[in-house]
C-alpha cells in the first residue's frame, strides 16, 4: 500500500503515513477552512490501511492547536484506530504536547480517556 503524505500549511497539519513502517504522523495546527474535506483522505487511506494485515500502528500526534471540527475528525481516526485495536490489530497512540500548554495536555488526556487503545502522552 502506498503512503499518505500531505504538506503542512499555516492552517493545517502535516499528515504522513508510512504503510512499511507503519508510523502515522499528524504535527502542527489543524484549523482548516472545512476540516472534513481536509481529513477526508485520512479516514480513506486508514480504513483501506486497516483492511490489510498491517503491521504494528503508532499513531504519533504532535498538535498544538485543534479546532471544534479538527477535534471532531480526530475522534474519528482514533476511534477507527481503536476499532481495529479491539480487533486484535497492534495500535497504539503517542500524543506529544509542549509542557508549558496546560490545555493541550486536558485535550490529550480526554482523548485517552475515549480509547481503550495504549495511549501515551509525553510533554516536551
Amino acid at each position: 500500500m502506498d503512503s499518505l503524505r500531505i504538506e503542512a500549511t499555516s492552517c493545517s497539519p502535516l499528515i504522513d503515513f508510512d504503510a512499511a513502517a507503519g508510523v502515522l504522523r499528524i504535527e502542527g495546527e489543524s484549523y482548516p477552512e472545512n476540516s472534513f474535506d481536509f481529513y477526508a483522505p485520512v479516514f480513506t487511506w486508514l480504513e483501506e490501511f486497516l483492511k490489510e494485515p498491517a503491521p504494528p500502528v503508532v499513531l504519533e500526534i504532535g498538535l498544538s492547536y485543534l479546532n471544534t471540527s479538527s477535534i471532531k475528525c480526530m475522534i474519528d481516526v482514533l476511534e477507527m484506530l481503536d476499532g481495529a485495536h479491539q480487533k486484535g490489530h497492534t495500535v497504539s497512540v503517542r500524543w506529544h504536547y509542549d509542557s508549558d500548554n496546560d490545555r493541550a495536555l486536558d485535550m490529550a488526556e480526554e482523548f485517552a480517556e475515549d480509547v481503550s487503545l495504549p495511549f501515551e502522552i509525553l510533554a516536551h
